[in-house]
């Protein structure tokens, strides 16, 4: 019995997709980006290195020519130009080899396209899904080649306009280099024959007796001679550089350290000297920076350049009091100090010890009020509640952790300092509080306070404003002298003011 098996030719089909399937392999999902080489050879981008583009090579070497234009010689220039010439050459050979390549590549698009199709209609199913994504892959591929050749185009543009510039610059250079070494041949010949012309003369002066060499050769023709001679020295030695012109550079080195020299040795005097002078007056070296203003504050400063450090030197502050006496300021020990009050009306001086000398700077004259303070006072004297905002930056001596914003309450009885509802400290006027001025220096000491409550606990606040600062100081002394207690700071002595 012969048993007959129908075959509809799928299986056919299936062993020819296989077929494709085992050729063509897309593992990135996309057509393969690869370039064909000499011979036909298939080369993967990934296997070779990023190829500069000719463009950017070009520019490059015309920018390097461009910028040692001026310093190379004529001859030098030429040849440069000649290699560009050469080079813009070999560079339009390869672009034309690239063009027909591109024109290969094209023809094998075209084919391998045709095949594509040609399979599309021998398959079906998800293979012919593969075959459409394939033929859009080689059409995609097809598009990069075309924008690809119109760079080329334009490359190739490019490269035609810098190889004109370049052989018309080339000509330019050899014209020049060519009425160089005329001009330079003119110059020699005419030297040489200056002194083949004294040569001669000499010649004939040597065989002369010394009775004729006064006859034909008087004193201004030998004169004459002998400028000949040094001209022809001269020119000589303008086209054959020698030892001369070594000993001449050198010279020139010499003249110019010399001066380097003097000019330093002059600035060393100078300061020698001034130095001397400010040893010798040395009152003058330093000033009092500031206004002599409440509100202000006051900084040590060099009057002139070329003062001593004073920056680790110890100072100490005094008011100057009626008959020219001193009053110390305890704690006022810094180079700045911030006046306060109780300063209104006198004057400020400060003693610097400097090795074994004092020197002593005073203010040009007496702390004058703020303007418009005292009236800002009497404005807050009305109100029922005077409070003003401030952050505590020291307690007893010591920084302090928060920075928070605190509240500082003055009233006709007391002062105190609170924290939101908590209060930090309270104490009603008495002979152990002090209230001042901050006079540990800093660049906030026009807004700071040293508050001592008692023995044992004091507190340093900044207040936002210096007028903040000076007004809770005159409040809190005027309500402290209704009770009859003079509030001043740790060591001062009561007199008027403030």
């Amino acid at each position: 019995m012969t048993r007959v098996i129908h075959d509809s030719g799928e299986g056919m089909q299936k062993d020819a997709l296989d077929m494709v399937s085992s050729d063509v392999n897309f593992p990135k999902g996309h057509f393969p980006d690869y370039r064909i080489g000499p011979n036909n050879q298939i080369i993967d981008p990934e296997e070779t290195h990023e190829v500069v583009p000719l463009k950017e090579i070009v520019e490059k070497e015309t920018t390097q020519l461009l910028e040692q234009r001026k310093r190379l010689s004529v001859r030098d220039l030429r040849e440069k130009f000649e290699k560009g010439l050469t080079g813009a050459s070999k560079l339009s050979e390869e672009a034309k080899r690239r063009e027909a390549a591109s024109l290969d590549r094209q023809v094998l698009l075209k084919k391998l396209r045709d095949v594509l199709d040609t399979l599309k209609g021998r398959v079906a199913g998800r293979n012919r899904d593969d075959a459409d994504e394939a033929i859009s892959l080689v059409e995609a591929l097809a598009v990069q080649l075309t924008q690809r050749e119109g760079e080329l185009i334009y490359e190739k543009a490019e490269v035609k306009k810098l190889a004109s510039f370049l052989k018309q610059a080339t000509e330019d250079a050899r014209k020049v280099a060519e009425e160089e070494r005329a001009l330079a041949l003119a110059e020699i010949e005419k030297s040489r024959a200056a002194i083949e012309k004294v040569e001669k003369a000499l010649r004939e002066h040597d065989s002369a007796s010394s009775s004729k060499e006064k006859e034909f050769f008087p004193d201004q023709e030998i004169e004459e001679l002998r400028k000949e001679i040094r001209e022809a020295r001269r020119i000589k030695m303008l086209h054959q550089p020698s030892k001369v012109m070594d000993m001449q550079f050198e010279l020139q080195g010499l003249r110019t350290l010399i001066s380097e020299k003097t000019q330093l040795c002059n600035q060393l005097k100078k300061e020698l000297a001034m130095i001397k002078r400010l040893e010798q007056d040395s009152s003058k070296l330093f000033e009092l920076e500031g206004s002599d203003t409440l509100g202000s504050q006051f900084r040590i400063v060099p009057r002139v350049d070329g003062a001593p450090d004073i920056s680790s030197c110890p100072a100490q502050w005094y008011r100057v009091i009626s008959g020219g006496n001193r009053e110390l300021i305890s704690g006022a020990t810094r180079l700045t100090y911030a006046p306060e009050p109780f300063d209104v009306g006198q004057l400020l001086q400060a003693e610097i010890i400097l090795k074994a000398d004092k020197v002593t700077v005073q203010t040009d004259g007496p702390i004058n009020h703020a303007s418009g303070l005292e009236r800002y006072v009497e404005s807050l004297m009305k109100r029922a509640d005077i409070e003003f905002n401030v952050v505590v930056t020291q307690m007893n001596g010591n920084d302090y952790a928060s920075k928070s914003v605190h509240v500082f309450h003055i009233g006709k009885l007391r002062v105190k300092l609170r924290k939101g509802r908590s209060t930090k400290a309270r104490e009603s006027y008495s002979t152990t509080m002090k209230l001042c001025g901050s006079r540990g220096g800093g660049n906030a000491a026009a807004c700071a306070v040293f508050w001592q409550t008692r023995k044992g606990l004091s507190y340093t606040l900044a207040f936002e404003t210096d007028r903040d600062r000076n007004a809770a100081i005159m409040l809190a002394r005027k309500f402290a002298s209704s009770c009859n207690v003079v509030l001043a700071g740790p060591g001062d002595q009561v007199h008027g003011g403030g």
